[in-house]
């Protein structure tokens, strides 16, 4: 099988899970050391306590940037953990729209971006892999 030029959208995926990963550890970060930063009223609702946000978030983006990588690695494994921790994201971001609505928005956006490529194009990274991995092989005569 010859590479097509879908490829470059799992490779996007990857390392926009690797983005959004780093991103919500940072954010998970800020919650747990910096919680003043976040101005939540009585009118928005967090599900958790500031705390135990930070702890969820910083959780979700180290798994998320984890599978990130192993997404670029071609493993069909990783495109399965892929979109299931790209749902838990974005709907992990929706708790946090009140506080948050523009990067929310953005990181939901993203993570729908994510969802399609792997899932419509996920199977062209498994090909490509195994195709350079044939043709790398050296030919015995």
């Amino acid at each position: 099988m010859r590479e097509t030029g879908w490829l470059g959208w799992i490779w996007f995926a990857g390392i926009m899970m690797i983005v959004m990963g780093s991103f919500n550890a940072i954010e998970g970060l800020v919650a747990l050391f910096r919680g003043e930063y976040y101005v939540v009223t009585e009118e928005q609702v967090l599900v958790f306590d500031l705390t135990a946000w930070g702890w969820i978030t910083l959780l979700i983006g180290i798994l998320v940037a984890l599978a990130g990588g192993a997404l670029l690695s071609g493993a069909a494994w990783a495109r399965v953990v892929a979109v299931v921790l790209a749902v838990i994201n974005a709907v992990a971001q929706l708790a946090f729209v009140s506080v948050h609505p523009l990067w929310s928005t953005i990181v939901i956006a993203l993570c729908v971006t994510v969802i399609w490529a792997v899932v419509v194009h996920g199977s062209e990274a498994n090909t490509t892999t195994n195709t350079t991995k044939f043709e790398s092989t050296p030919h015995h005569r």
